[in-house]
């Protein structure tokens, strides 16, 4: 079976799929691309968490076929995805004021119509001169990919993709979470390092720069509870869990 869909907004084709494989095996597999985990299979750990059609699903559990004509964004394309809905907002903001922006939609340089050949995209990887944005140096990053990093929340980083493609999802609809609300989003990702307090603190960062940005164009954390900046660290609390 040949399947044809979309890939971090690259045109992808692979051949020779058995009908039971599924998407998270084509991606590791056949096209190169293991930032997507394969933990438990059963769609229990959230590790292989990735965007079908705008939708964070366990690709674990999709069949290779399903993808067919479709859209697939993984952690590997987290930073352009970021950045394109950033420049969409932008542009929409811009059309409510009147104005029209030019220039290139950011990220459109990678979406070639002619596709990526499997070989090419097995070659690729993350080069700061190719995929950093004009005028930024070193590799690029999404938000909440810098506010984990900043925030500690990686340890051994198995689960580390699905819960950036959960968090950006949540950011993406709400971009002021309550804690309750970053729990419930991320209550289908397991850790096994973390006690998930750091996690949860990654998301209170992501989210409070993110709010910062737009009120002001600055990158200082919203006031949190505890008066902290970076939208307010853990402090006391002990949850195992994210639930």
């Amino acid at each position: 079976m040949r399947v044809h869909f979309t890939v971090n907004g690259r045109a992808q084709t692979a051949d020779d799929v058995w009908e039971g494989e599924s998407l998270l095996y084509v991606l590791r597999e056949r096209l190169g691309l293991p930032g997507s985990k394969n933990a438990c299979e059963q769609g229990e750990c959230g590790s292989c968490t990735v965007r079908l059609d705008g939708v964070p699903v366990c690709a674990c559990l999709v069949a290779a076929g399903q993808v067919e004509g479709r859209t697939v964004d993984t952690v590997e394309g987290l930073a352009r995805y970021a950045e394109q809905r950033e420049h969409e907002r932008e542009h929409e903001h811009a059309g409510e004021h009147g104005g029209e922006r030019g220039g290139t939609e950011p990220g459109a340089e990678a979406r070639r119509p002619d596709g990526t050949s499997l070989d090419e995209a097995r070659r690729w990887q993350a080069r700061p001169e190719e995929d950093a944005p004009a005028g930024r140096s070193g590799a690029a990053l999404s938000p909440v990919q810098q506010a984990f990093l900043d925030a500690g929340a990686v340890q051994c980083g198995f689960c580390t993709p699905g819960l950036l493609v959960a968090a950006d999802d949540l950011l993406e609809h709400h971009p002021s979470p309550t804690d309750e609300d970053i729990r419930e989003a991320l209550s289908g990702n397991l850790c096994r390092c973390t006690g998930y307090e750091k996690i949860l603190d990654a998301v209170r960062l992501a989210a409070a720069r993110q709010e910062s940005g737009r009120d002001s164009g600055q990158g200082n954390g919203r006031d949190g509870k505890d008066g902290k900046d970076g939208g307010g660290a853990a402090g006391s609390r002990t949850e195992e869990g994210p639930r």
